[in-house]
């Protein structure tokens, strides 16, 4: 029951951040960011946001200062958003599946080119 609720309050904080960077941030360094999933933990006091940079424009560095400097007010606005007894802390993490996922289809397509 208890993994559950936390899948559930964890999709909806992926749903209002992605909303939030969309449309309430107004850093061009967060142009282009998706939010890929977010991960709870079981007291639902701390959110782990994973993220990718779907334009490639900016520096993984730039784009984590960027996160730092628009925490608070991401976090201000989930409030607002969202009705929870404790509004969870908010970590933004690089999500390199993607990167992952490119580097073995290049490889497949270097197989397959070659065969």
């Amino acid at each position: 029951m208890g993994g559950q609720r936390t899948e559930r309050v964890a999709d909806l904080i992926q749903k209002e951040v992605a909303y939030i960077i969309q449309r309430k941030v107004r850093d061009p360094r967060l142009v282009g960011i998706t939010i890929t999933a977010v991960r709870m933990s079981r007291d639902l006091k701390r959110a782990t946001v994973f993220y990718c940079d779907t334009l490639g424009r900016h520096e993984r560095s730039d784009i984590d200062a960027a996160f730092a400097k628009a925490r608070t007010f991401i976090r201000r606005e989930l409030a607002e958003r969202v009705y929870l007894r404790y509004l969870p802390d908010l970590s933004f993490v690089y999500d390199d599946s993607f990167d992952y996922g490119e580097k073995i289809d290049l490889l497949l397509r270097k197989i397959h080119g070659n065969g």
